[in-house]
């Protein structure tokens, strides 16, 4: 059985009871909720097979889930986020009395070394924000998204939801909701500020008719832009710019950070503009500032 056939005619309501309740709870974003039914559905199909129900998988069965994501060759990574999620569905049944045993307490989690985050170069990020020609409407609306994008950090989701409220030009801050809906004000630089108020005077008003929306960057059909359309739009310049390897917006994110880092930035700041509620998500970045160091060292000292 492949992961993306139907369900049968038994839809599993649990699931959308769970996300409503998660929704609710912890402010989840639409991205993650999809994710956790995602992953959710995909555990209903593998128990279909086995003529069970979610409330009636026990150990042995997500066990094997498990094992049948190994034999697919799925990363640990994604199989441990599985797991995560489903040890927080199955402990809101435990909870709602519907279930007496939570079957993943004895499953232990997956041991995984946590990756270095891919960043770009500083002239590479540069060569990607040169790449939008400014005479062209939508072109000028990526540019001012782009720049804001690498002066601010913010998450894509975060980027595409801005409204025109939630920019302040004349003190030069982003207000912005992240995970969990936590407010957070994130300063701009002069240089995308510039490049947005151009976009505001020239492009907004050809995307929107005046007082139409309050979204910030449109897309050309004047509705909020998605994800996948602005991962477009900046894989379209990379490849224009000849850059050789793929970039997305969290690309950007983490040059924002690293590149802070690599020019001196304090580390609680940076988790403070990121938006990070742990001090240790962000130290991940200093280890990408020192093998930048020890790199740089290697290369330009005599004795290196």
């Amino acid at each position: 059985m492949t992961e993306t056939q139907p369900l049968s005619n038994k839809k599993p309501i649990i699931i959308e009871e769970y996300l409503d309740h998660v929704w609710a709870e912890k402010g989840l974003s639409a991205h993650t909720i999809s994710a956790y039914r995602r992953d959710l559905t995909t555990l209903a199909l593998w128990l279909e097979t086995s003529a069970k129900e979610l409330k009636q998988a026990g150990s042995a069965d997500i066990q094997g889930y498990l094992g049948h994501r190994y034999a697919l060759q799925h990363s640990p990574r994604s199989t441990a986020r599985h797991l995560s999620c489903f040890r927080g569905f199955y402990s809101w049944l435990v909870r709602e009395s519907r279930i007496r045993v939570n079957p993943t307490e004895l499953i232990d989690s997956m041991k995984l070394g946590r990756p270095l985050p891919k960043s770009m170069a500083e002239s590479d990020v540069e060569k990607l924000l040169d790449e939008p020609d400014a005479s062209i409407v939508l072109e000028l609306r990526d540019k001012a998204m782009l720049e804001l994008l690498y002066a601010t950090g913010l998450r894509v989701s975060e980027l595409i939801s801005l409204t025109m409220s939630q920019v302040n030009q004349r003190q030069g801050v982003v207000r912005t909701f992240g995970k969990g809906s936590k407010e957070r004000l994130v300063p701009v630089g002069e240089t995308a500020l510039e490049w947005l108020q151009q976009y505001l005077q020239e492009a907004r008003p050809q995307l929107l008719p005046p007082g139409a929306s309050d979204t910030l960057f449109p897309s050309r059909r004047g509705r909020v832009m998605t994800r996948q359309a602005f991962w477009h739009r900046i894989g379209l310049y990379a490849r224009r710019a000849g850059i050789p390897y793929a970039v997305s917006p969290h690309l950007l994110r983490h040059a924002f950070a690293t590149h802070l880092l690599n020019h001196g930035a304090d580390l609680r700041v940076v988790q403070l503009l990121l938006g990070h509620s742990d001090l240790s998500t962000t130290q991940i970045y200093t280890h990408i500032a020192r093998e930048r160091m020890k790199s740089l060292h290697s290369q330009h000292h005599p004795r290196g």
